[in-house]
């Protein structure tokens, strides 16, 4: 499982974590507001330099605050969020005024996530995908909150569970739509260079449709090794 403390950084694997009705707990709970563009919110198509920063929580998942979250630089420098420096460095690296933004553990609204509340991709499909581009794809690539196993291996099945129900544990998630995708694929979540044929592939091969989109229809703690069970709705 994947979550994204802050949007267009690198995101958290976790072992075990609450899932609220915006998503995975504190998923795109923070942001950089781009200035320059009042109301939009700094992303890595803006600015592909940002990808290769890591954000973390560090301790338990509060409902009534984050634990401290630790930004890692590429260099290797350890930030935490309400820091001057790190503003500095982000505004420095994009070349434009920006403001933070935090929204709080119950809440993180609709427009920070941009999508559906969660997304997901299959290793199937992940593994379909490199045979078609020719090349290995880092599955964070695709920035999903789940990478689901599938025992029997059946590319891009994920498509015929669009209009039904996950169950995961106590969770519970509607499969929504497809995630349609832009260059934030192009970019490599190691050393943000860029490669336009991904997206090109995806385009040819799967009408810019790849991964899925799901609701919170259940809130709840997920794991991972949980098994996933799919029911109609």
């Amino acid at each position: 499982m994947m979550r994204y403390p802050v949007k267009s950084f690198q995101g958290d694997s976790v072992q075990r974590t609450k899932v609220m009705e915006y998503g995975l707990y504190g998923d795109r709970s923070h942001a950089f507001l781009d200035e320059t563009r009042p109301g939009k919110f700094l992303t890595i198509t803006q600015c592909p330099e940002m990808v290769k920063y890591k954000a973390r929580f560090l301790g338990e998942e509060l409902l009534e605050h984050y634990p401290p979250l630790e930004i890692t630089t590429p260099d290797g420098k350890v930030y935490f969020w309400e820091d001057a420096e790190l503003q500095h460095r982000i505004e420095q690296m994009s070349n434009r005024k920006v403001s933070l933004v935090k929204y709080p553990p119950t809440h993180v609204p609709f427009g920070a996530i941009e999508e559906e509340h969660v997304q997901f991709v299959t290793d199937a499909s992940l593994e379909k995908m490199q045979e078609l581009w020719g090349k290995m794809s880092d599955a964070r690539r695709f920035r999903p909150n789940f990478l689901f196993t599938l025992y029997e291996k059946i590319p891009f099945i994920e498509d015929n569970w669009l209009g039904k129900i996950l169950k995961i544990g106590e969770v519970e998630l509607e499969v929504k739509r497809h995630c349609e995708r832009c260059m934030i694929i192009t970019v490599d979540p190691e050393d943000a260079s860029r490669d336009s044929t991904l997206l090109k592939t995806v385009v040819k091969e799967r009408n810019n449709y790849f991964g899925v989109y799901a609701t919170v229809i259940k809130p709840g703690e997920v794991e991972v090794g949980q098994q996933v069970f799919l029911i109609e709705s």
